[in-house]
């Protein structure tokens, strides 16, 4: 079997609008086509014996063991594969459960899809259960726990850490869209000026100032004893000498710490002998000069979690450790701790496995063990210096045992050191007393505490305590969301996404915006290229200066990785035409129309769908859209679709008697004359008539004011400034030039109907073919440009997308040849090339020459310079 492809969704798509997750692995079963499993001998046995675990999957059958019987009565392997990819994921501890096998047009092709946690994970897993199926089918022998072991370990690497992670998850149930910034912890919640953003427990609100405190223990603990706050006595030392001094002034037993640690690195407590101090001052010192030597306070380690200056929660921590039963040594023990099935790799479960490092090592040193030592019964061995869960340790919530009067205290401290999101330590026998009559002390103020021991406590209740960070964030009333409207469609999308991030920039939007020539940010070109997909979707969202969001959403970037955004305001679908079909599996028109409304399908419940009402296949998907309201434009105002939408008082927007019209049930609401709109070179332009109406219905659900939209339709003006490829219409002083992006049949035909209505002595036409096209595709381009040119270029795009030359020639001069074999061809590959053929050396008196251009901004200044050159005092529109 040959693994042909592997594809990441990481939002909307395809496959599900729901189900952002998802790997796509397109597999060519090669010999095992002719192999279902029931004809394997001994497959289902070796399955059983290999990953017994797979009887829990129902699969069509709907009873535990359906897949099991699937596979006696023969299935093919793409869809084992698939539940192996799945089930070896929830072996190591990431449960996903969505899969579907779908075969291709090519035989023994095939679509595995299935769902993820980590996308390393994911892929590790689509490539591992290939090579598990194969081994199952061959009888060979396989190492499984090799591969769920390494999952583990990418998960490790990949996954957001509990803290961040339990925010994110928060936000995602209170359907708030995020962003992971960057490999490690920093998060961005909400989008565009709505975001906050997240590092671990750290937020955007945070004060750098306290954190600066906070990571200073010698100013954190001045500012509290300032403050009447009980805190251990203690000095700075940066030497031997500093530390005979603390050790004369406090007394034994110390601890002793970096002043710029955390996490408890480089500390070391409870130190009674000089010799161990001197140890403990080197340890500390591999963090920083200065060391903090104070007195070490007995009791029970207490975490306080403050939040927006408000308790949360509390915890008594322990770190890891194990007790004697005078029979098994410290390793046995050890083992017999990690057994615990809450205790697991990593952050897999609620406890981490203890493992011995060479922290334990020296704990064991000091008191001269070793891990073969048998402890007495009863005996206690602490095995980590901190109480760390990462590290084996455990907590025990006691949140409803804190006493006002601490309760009161920590909250102070938090205002003191200014920190919104604090954990506060405290060493005393109880937190049920006043920590000031019980000889408590405050030990640290920490900046970014973890969260886990809050979370999944070994002991008592867990506490949602991202829950309290979310509210911080979002407080009632605020939204995390900027207003999105996606546009997608075979043609007229970037016309249609570029007027409506007009329209919403003369209502005082600052609107960042994608199409096929770049990226916007108010009107600056940010990134230039296509840039349809879900990375240029999530630079505009994640710009802080955007308030407004129009995202051109091609066919490409959704079958490649998903949208780049979770839910949409308003979707626009312009048309489904035949164009890139045979590409990535979609061989149909009528798929391409489930690609194409991926965005709509994705609506806010008080979304609006804008729907082509001519375009069958755009008009069909309103039975698909699940929620939002549905609105359908259309050239023909009686239209018998429009007439039972709005008599169902549905939205509509209608060409009629000249004018854009919206239709709100049986009311018209006239926005302007499309004469006088520019886009429509006065009504000649039927295709962006069709675009002004879906940008009009868009921006007026939207709830944009009629005068605004009108006044936005006035001057927006088809241009190399404003629609750089899109009909850029040059008036030479003998003949006139446009240029434009039409790249299919569908575009084609929509260029000549404009065409029918321009007069010229000659038409000529610079078009080409696209390699990665059926031929078909390639010859009806051909076809329709012989119906509308009495001269053809063809020129060639720079990327030939897999295809020979000479073949894209043949292909476009057979469809022109099919029309009328009288039409004179040039054969000019390169576009520069062919653009100063056609306007430099042979055009003439009254010609109209179209240039369908594939680099449009070199067209663009080529034809510019021309103009210039040539002739001074002539307008362009």
């Amino acid at each position: 079997m040959h693994i042909r492809s592997i594809k990441v969704m990481n939002g909307p798509n395809y496959w599900s609008a729901r189900r952002h997750k998802l790997i796509v692995m397109e597999l060519d079963l090669e010999e095992m086509e002719n192999s279902p499993t029931n004809k394997i001998d001994g497959f289902l046995e070796r399955t059983k014996t290999m990953i017994p675990t797979l009887v829990e999957h129902r699969c069509s059958e709907g009873c535990v063991g359906g897949f099991f019987k699937r596979i006696e009565e023969g299935t093919w392997m793409g869809h084992v594969i698939e539940h192996i990819a799945l089930e070896i994921q929830t072996l190591a501890g990431m449960d996903v459960g969505f899969g579907r096998t779908r075969e291709m047009p090519e035989k023994g092709v095939y679509f595995v899809v299935f769902s993820y946690w980590e996308k390393k994970v994911g892929i590790y897993a689509a490539e591992a259960a290939v090579r598990i199926a194969e081994a199952l089918a061959y009888g060979a022998d396989y190492d499984l726990e090799a591969d769920i072991q390494k999952m583990r370990e990418l998960r490790e690497e990949e996954r957001l850490g509990p803290s961040t992670g339990s925010i994110v998850e928060e936000a995602v149930k209170r359907k708030i869209p995020w962003i992971r910034l960057n490999r490690n912890s920093l998060v961005q919640l909400g989008y565009g000026i709505k975001q906050k953003r997240i590092q671990a427990t750290v937020a955007s609100t945070t004060s750098n100032i306290a954190v600066e405190i906070a990571c200073d223990k010698e100013d954190t603990k001045n500012i509290l004893e300032a403050a009447e706050i009980p805190v251990p006595k203690g000095s700075i030392i940066y030497d031997e000498e500093d530390l005979d001094r603390a050790i004369k002034k406090i007394g034994y037993p110390l601890v002793l710490k970096p002043v710029n640690g955390n996490h408890g690195k480089g500390a070391t407590t409870n130190v009674l002998t000089r010799e161990d101090a001197i140890v403990a001052l080197e340890a500390a010192k591999k963090y920083g000069k200065a060391v903090i030597c104070e007195k070490f306070i007995t009791g029970f380690d207490h975490r306080i979690l403050v939040i927006n200056y408000k308790f949360i929660c509390a915890a008594i921590r322990k770190p890891a450790h194990v007790i004697g039963d005078g029979k098994h040594t410290i390793q046995e023990l050890i083992d017999i701790v990690n057994s615990d099935p809450r205790r697991g790799y990593g952050h897999e479960k609620v406890l981490t496995a203890i493992k011995v490092d060479d922290f334990t090592m020296n704990i064991l040193n000091e008191r001269k063990l070793t891990l073969d030592h048998k402890l007495k019964k009863g005996e206690e061995l602490i095995l980590k210096p901190t109480a760390n869960l990462s590290t084996g340790g455990t907590s025990i919530d006691i949140t409803d045992q804190v006493h006002p009067s601490n309760i009161m205290m920590c909250e102070r401290i938090a205002r003191i050191i200014g920190l919104d999101i604090c954990g506060i330590d405290i060493m005393a026998e109880n937190l049920t007393d006043p920590i000031t009559e019980n000889g408590g002390s405050i030990l640290e103020v920490n900046a970014a505490p973890g969260f886990r021991m809050h979370l999944e406590p070994a002991e008592g209740l867990p506490r949602n305590v991202a829950e309290p960070v979310i509210d911080m964030l979002f407080p009632p009333g605020s939204s995390p969301l900027i207003p999105i409207i996606a546009v997608s469609g075979t043609n007229g999308k970037t016309t249609t996404t570029r007027l409506i991030a007009h329209i919403a920039k003369q209502v005082g939007y600052k609107v960042g915006y994608t199409t096929t020539d770049g990226v916007y940010i108010q009107n600056q070109m940010m990134m230039r290229g296509d840039c349809t997909g879900p990375m240029s979707a999530e630079f505009v969202l994640k710009d802080p200066t955007v308030d407004f969001a129009v995202l051109e959403s091609a066919r490409g970037g959704i079958l490649r990785a998903g949208l780049g955004f979770h839910h949409c305001d308003i979707a626009v679908v312009t048309n489904v035409a035949e164009d890139h079909l045979g590409l990535d599996g979609i061989d149909t028109i009528e798929k391409l129309a489930k690609v194409k409304s991926v965005a709509a399908r994705t609506l806010l419940p008080s979304g609006s769908a804008i729907l082509n009402a001519d375009d069958d296949l755009v008009y069909k998907m309103r039975t698909e859209i699940e929620q939002g309201k549905i609105c359908l434009y259309s050239m023909d105002e009686n239209s018998k679709r429009i007439k039972e939408h709005c008599a169902a008082h549905g939205m509509a927007c209608v060409y009629e008697n000249g004018y854009i019209t919206l239709l709100k049930g049986n009311w018209k609401i006239r926005l302007e004359k499309v004469f006088n709109i520019p886009l429509t070179f006065g009504g000649k332009a039927e295709f962006n008539i069709q675009n002004v109406m879906a940008a009009s219905l868009a921006c007026y659900m939207q709830g944009f004011k009629i005068e605004d939209i009108r006044q936005a339709l006035l001057t927006f003006v088809p241009s190399p400034a404003q629609t750089p490829g899109r009909m850029n219409l040059f008036k030479f002083k003998e003949f006139n030039v446009m240029v434009d992006y039409a790249h299919n049949a569908h575009g084609m035909r929509a260029i000549g109907k404009f065409l029918d209505k321009v007069e010229a002595k000659r038409k000529i036409g610079v078009i080409a073919g696209v390699g990665d096209r059926r031929d078909s595709d390639i010859v009806e381009i051909g076809v329709e440009a012989g119906k509308i040119f009495d001269e053809i270029v063809i020129r060639q795009d720079r990327n030939m997308r897999g295809r020979d030359e000479k073949e894209i020639i043949d292909l476009m001069i057979k469809g022109i040849e099919s029309v009328d074999k009288k039409i004179k061809v040039h054969v000019i590959p390169n576009e520069s090339e062919a653009i100063e053929f056609v306007i430099k050396k042979h055009a003439k008196k009254d010609d109209f020459i179209v240039i369908s251009s594939d680099v449009v901004p070199d067209a663009l200044d080529q034809i510019i310079k021309y103009k210039e050159e040539d002739i001074s005092g002539f307008g362009m529109m």
